[in-house]
């Protein structure tokens, strides 16, 4: 379990159950139609919306969860029900959702200090340690939700497993162009990562850009990473990464929508 925390926090986290909040119907996000998996995302998003208070700064989350996380803010806003909210997005699509509903916005720069962070995860553990950053904006969730006080993960029940890389599906890790295939065959053979295959990650022909101007190289694990804290250390210390998907004694509260309610875990202090 999870000891001391970047924010000062420790000990595992508990967990209790909500029941489930009803879907909103009318949206910004536009869908054709909702499927199951949206409607628990609706869920989990509009329980951690409940976190954000009227003149706070909040971290605005990527990704489809953290979409409808955003979209309610700007629909609370519009209503009257929440004021003087700054928001600080985490990736250009997110600032280009907060400013078509009005939600005005700043930097880390101007903003250094934040109330709370919304933002979804790839893969929850019971430790509350994630993986983030498979929509391609890891280094600015990272950023964002470093500086905030309170870090609130929103995922559907599908996204949790015993133990990081668990799901089979991509670990990014952000890198600089230059060299681009050295920095990937160093990571491929890292013993902290071993028996992960590494892959640049596309865009059509070319390799996918990140927000930063940096690529990004996958890592797909056939079994969880053994050791989270020792994977972390050692892609760091690779020169030529930028950061990882590895954001570990980060979130502090994480909602958890099921088809049979929504459940609440959090790091206790």
């Amino acid at each position: 379990m999870a000891s001391l925390t970047a924010k000062g926090l420790s000990a595992a986290p508990f967990a209790r159950s909500i029941k489930p909040a009803a879907p909103t119907a009318k949206r910004s996000v536009a869908m054709k139609a909702i499927s199951k998996q949206d409607e628990l995302k609706i869920q989990a998003a509009h329980k951690a919306v409940e976190y954000v208070k009227s003149d706070m700064v909040v971290g605005l989350g990527t990704g489809s969860t953290a979409a409808f996380a955003v979209d309610r803010i700007g629909q609370l806003m519009k209503e009257g029900q929440l004021k003087n909210i700054i928001g600080v997005p985490t990736s250009i699509r997110t600032l280009e959702q907060a400013k078509a509903l009005g939600i005005p916005l700043a930097t880390l720069d101007e903003q250094p200090k934040l109330d709370v962070a919304i933002d979804g995860a790839d893969e929850v553990d019971n430790n509350l340690d994630v993986v983030k950053g498979r929509g391609g904006a890891l280094l600015r969730e990272k950023m964002v939700e470093l500086a905030a006080d309170k870090f609130v993960c929103i995922v559907d029940d599908s996204k949790m497993v015993s133990g990081l890389g668990g799901s089979k599906l991509a670990m990014p890790v952000e890198i600089v162009q230059f060299c681009h295939k050295y920095t990937l065959e160093r990571l491929q053979n890292l013993p902290e990562v071993a028996g992960c295959e590494a892959k640049l990650r596309m865009d059509g022909d070319k390799p996918y850009v990140t927000d930063n101007s940096n690529f990004i190289v996958d890592l797909y694990f056939q079994e969880p990473i053994k050791d989270v804290h020792a994977a972390s250390k050692a892609i760091l210390d690779l020169v030529g990464v930028v950061d990882h998907g590895l954001f570990l004694n980060m979130v502090d509260v994480c909602i958890i929508a099921a088809p049979d309610g929504v459940k609440l875990m959090e790091r206790k202090k």
